[in-house]
């Protein structure tokens, strides 16, 4: 049972699980065949869940380098379908994953808006867990939307309205979705080469066109500093790129939440305002500077900043909102419901209390934590700890002071949306104590995106290499 028949090659191998398990505990790296042997392994149950965690905590603690985490990367894809589009599309089918964060509603103006420019957008999102919000959840806040749409499915609404974010199916990297359980329950998710495998692996699966990461750092990130960030992000482009996607990473601040509001319904409010040309200029900034890459990677803009133009243009002019309403209708929300969506729609259930929270002093606002506040709505109800928890879309709170602005004590700084349970006291002073109030001046803050990874060399260097490999495949 722990030995298998690997073939491929003109030589038949033979390995045993304990064999890998300990090669990587020494710290040596694993051969192609060795990995294709986990894979192909745990796809036939033919690997014992402990021998799994074991090899997993061994690829933690040891790590993988580049070659071996492309291989794994490659045998994920090969454990289900890929997706194929009509060859008329190629150079269109687009992309972006963000690593989570607080607040991050980008997903919602961002693939509507990348429609409205002519792109094909197959988003495949998450659910929350933990303190990080799931794009699915945010959207299932809409009545009858639904995130279960199959290939067959994506293609008919990817013809007619060019963007659908859906779930991942079941046969798409199901070998992701074993790992990513045994992950979980093994204090092994934070682990470079397989968070590397995990994300990439469903992109290549979606054959992209191009591809932008949002790789997050701060206090309410999986990366606490930019270092780590940089070093995720490099291993995620580097694999993207190597296996013919052009990509790029953009490394983003995740400190205070995006935004204004925070939790599912709010979130999508909050969306639909940047969709009317509306809302803070922190969502509008990551909308359009990510759209604008992606419009330059697939060779639709000579430059970042004319994408970034072109995606302005469609948030601001309506075109983007129709395409999400399209969207949304396409995807089961009826279609009365879906014609009608705006900041102003009175469709989302609300909260049956609402409870605002005061400024303690006087001075400016030099950050809002963002972590804290996500941790105490997913307490209230708003997001879950476990896969199988229920989650209440009604939930969220709204920010009323924003980071670098002058606030008097006794104002109202954040207004929480909340059922049952009700807000405790500990809860108040927890959101009390992420407000920080300084004495300095009044500031403009930094935008949110503190660096742009390409593969290697220059961004004028890369974007040449990138169109000339397209152009060649």
């Amino acid at each position: 049972m722990e030995s298998m028949t690997v073939a491929g090659c003109e030589d038949v191998f033979q390995f045993r699980i304990a064999d890998i398990i300990a090669k990587k505990r020494d710290g040596l790296a694993l051969s192609s065949e060795e990995i294709r042997h986990v894979v192909k392994a745990t796809m036939r149950r033919q690997i014992q869940d402990s021998q799994l965690g074991a090899l997993l905590m061994a690829i933690r603690l040891r790590g993988m380098n580049p070659e071996e985490t492309m291989t794994l990367t490659k045998e994920m894809v090969a454990s289900g379908c890929v997706l194929t589009w009509p060859e008329e599309w190629s150079g269109w089918l687009v992309d972006k994953h963000s690593t989570g964060g607080v607040g991050d509603k980008v997903s919602l103006p961002l693939a509507p808006a990348l429609a409205a420019c002519g792109c094909k957008v197959p988003m495949i999102s998450g659910r929350g867990l933990g303190h990080t919000g799931g794009t699915l959840d945010k959207l299932e806040s809409v009545p009858g939307f639904s995130s279960q749409q199959s290939p067959e499915q994506m293609l008919e609404i990817l013809r007619s309205v060019g963007c659908c974010i859906v779930g991942q199916s079941a046969d798409l990297v199901p070998a992701d979705k074993i790992f990513y359980e045994m992950r979980d329950v093994t204090g092994t998710v934070d682990s470079l080469p397989l968070i590397t495998a995990s994300v990439m692996s469903k992109k290549v699966a979606e054959s992209l066109s191009a591809l932008i990461l949002d790789v997050k750092f701060g206090e309410a990130a999986q990366s606490p500093t930019i270092v780590e960030a940089k070093r995720l992000a490099q291993s995620l482009v580097s694999v993207g790129v190597s296996l013919g996607i052009p990509t790029i990473a953009i490394i983003t601040n995740m400190d205070s939440p995006i935004g204004r509001r925070v939790g599912n319904s709010l979130e999508v409010i909050e969306a639909l305002e940047c969709l009317e040309g509306a809302g803070l200029d922190d969502l509008r900034e990551l909308v359009t500077r990510t759209g604008g890459y992606l419009l330059w990677l697939c060779g639709q803009a000579v430059s970042e900043t004319q994408g970034a133009e072109k995606i302005a243009k469609v948030l601001d002019d309506g075109s983007a909102l129709q395409c999400f309403r399209k969207m949304m209708e396409a995807q089961g929300v009826q279609s009365e419901v879906a014609r009608s969506l705006s900041s102003s729609s009175t469709g989302f259930r609300k909260a049956s209390h609402l409870e605002e929270l005061m400024v303690q002093r006087t001075g400016t606002v030099e950050l809002i934590k963002a972590r804290p506040i996500a941790e105490i709505l997913n307490a209230l109800g708003a997001g879950r700890s476990k896969a199988t928890d229920v989650i209440n879309h009604s939930i969220g709170a709204e920010l009323l002071v924003r980071v670098g602005q002058h606030v008097e004590r006794g104002r109202p700084w954040i207004r929480i949306h909340y059922d049952n349970p009700p807000l405790q006291d500990n809860h108040r002073q927890t959101l009390q104590n992420a407000l920080c109030i300084t004495d300095r001046p009044v500031f403009t803050p930094l935008s949110l995106i503190r660096d742009v990874i390409h593969s290697q060399g220059s961004k004028e260097e890369f974007g040449a290499t990138v169109r000339s490999e397209r152009e060649i495949i």
